[in-house]
């Protein structure tokens, strides 16, 4: 078996490097999850608080009602929906109103919430959403 040819043997130099790609690979890949994973949650709370401020909105709209029960019901939805915690730091951040639109009476409700970040490093600032319902006591 001697004219057989072996076969071709690494270097002493590229010994351990699927170890050092893999891990560099695996940090990388572990940041862009992160990252993906924290645009997901930035948008389901948004689209969470657009939904809370539209029904809060409604149901301040209501011929029974008052824009101030909309901003209350918009409340109990994010802490219902969110969690009661998170509703706990908007306070003073629900507003509601009836504002005049193209001589229509509105009901507007809006929240400015905290962004929400998987880990200490993430987007600061805040969200802005509002909410609006036709005013039934026209």
């Amino acid at each position: 078996m001697a004219g057989l040819a072996s076969e071709p043997r690494a270097s002493a130099g590229d010994e351990g490097a699927a170890v050092v790609d893999f891990a560099l690979v695996g940090a990388l890949l572990t940041l862009l999850f992160v990252g993906v994973l924290q645009v997901a949650l930035v948008v389901h709370v948004r689209n969470t608080l657009i939904d809370c401020a539209a029904e809060g909105a409604r149901w301040g709209a209501r011929a029974d009602r008052t824009p101030d029960d909309g901003a209350r019901r918009t409340l109990e939805l994010i802490s219902a929906e969110l969690s009661p915690a998170y509703a706990a730091r908007l306070t003073g951040g629900i507003r509601s109103a009836e504002i005049d639109q193209g001589g229509v009476r509105v009901v507007e409700v809006t929240v400015r919430a905290p962004l929400p970040v998987v880990a200490l490093a993430g987007p600061t600032g805040a969200l802005t959403v509002r909410g609006h319902a036709f005013e039934e006591r026209q």
